[in-house]
């Protein structure tokens, strides 16, 4: 997945216009943007949503987090609907993961669906113990997709002013858990999905941190409004170029399986550069 859209999970309207944008997938949100007397009219919307939405996007849904008086309400009302995963918001590690994990268990035998059919992300970094437990995630429970970070919430855990700097770049604290979501990720062999731009008039912005963001390794973004999709799939969409180069470079180890370096235009390329070159095409394949 390149595209992660919120949408709030109690208007109708923006639950409509967001099919139409092309993102690779929706977040159906029952926390941040849903209003605490709006928490069971957004529950019955959303569930009405994906039971009506069978070809399209990939339909998660954010829950409230497992700490809060909510989570359990949330999965009883969607679980049922067949979301293909659960966001989890202020994940303080793999624990979580696994609790999640056994809830839903529950909740898919109750409602006739086979054991493991709805996945989890994780916004990994709300909280600053979340923060320190990104290892944690390696092997917690196959339901895991992936693991993302949030600046907003931690800032207000670690008690930071801002998130960014004069200059609009992270400030340590906020790098660190950006860094430590893509680790978390790679050691959990899970997608790494970077974390939302909140400045909806700077696209120049946008494109840079998604630059940066597929540079380093992360596989998609968040997003929060329809006219960010196409720069975030533009900048996670692997290349023409890039894809042929990843093609040769595994067809060069096909021939030689037994070696652990090839040569290929007049550079040598090693096990990481296959690997990293494998990876690049799964991508390609789901971005067509």
């Amino acid at each position: 997945m390149r595209s992660l859209l919120f949408v709030p999970g109690d208007s109708e309207r923006k639950l409509e216009k967001a099919l139409a944008s092309s993102a690779d997938a929706l977040i159906l949100d029952l926390e941040d943007s849903v209003s605490l007397p709006r928490k069971e009219a957004a529950r019955e919307l959303v569930a009405a949503f994906l039971q009506s939405v069978p070809d399209g996007p990939l339909l998660y849904v954010r829950i409230n987090d497992l700490a809060s008086d909510f989570a359990e309400d949330d999965l009883a009302a969607i679980v049922r609907a067949g979301p293909r995963g659960i966001i989890l918001p202020k994940s303080n590690g793999g624990p979580d993961v696994v609790q999640l994990s056994a809830r839903l268990n529950v909740h898919e035998a109750e409602a006739g669906l086979a054991e493991g059919t709805t996945g989890i992300i994780a916004i990994a970094t709300e909280t600053a113990i979340g923060t320190l437990s990104l290892a944690s995630y390696r092997n917690a429970t196959p339901r895991l997709a992936g693991l993302s970070w949030g600046a907003e919430d931690l800032s207000a855990a670690i008690g930071a002013r801002t998130a960014r700097d004069e200059d609009g770049n992270y400030t340590d604290p906020f790098r660190l858990a950006r860094a430590l979501t893509l680790f978390g990720a790679a050691a959990a062999d899970v997608a790494a999905i970077d974390t939302v731009y909140i400045n909806l008039k700077d696209e120049a912005g946008l494109k840079r941190e998604c630059a940066a963001a597929e540079r380093d390794g992360f596989t998609g973004k968040l997003a929060i409004h329809p006219a960010q999709i196409p720069i975030i799939n533009a900048a996670f969409t692997p290349s023409p170029e890039a894809i042929d180069k990843a093609r040769r470079i595994v067809a060069a180890f096909a021939e030689a399986p037994e070696t652990g370096v090839v040569v290929l235009d007049g550079e040598m390329v090693d096990r990481p550069h296959l690997k990293r070159a494998e990876r690049l095409l799964a991508r390609a394949d789901l971005a067509l």
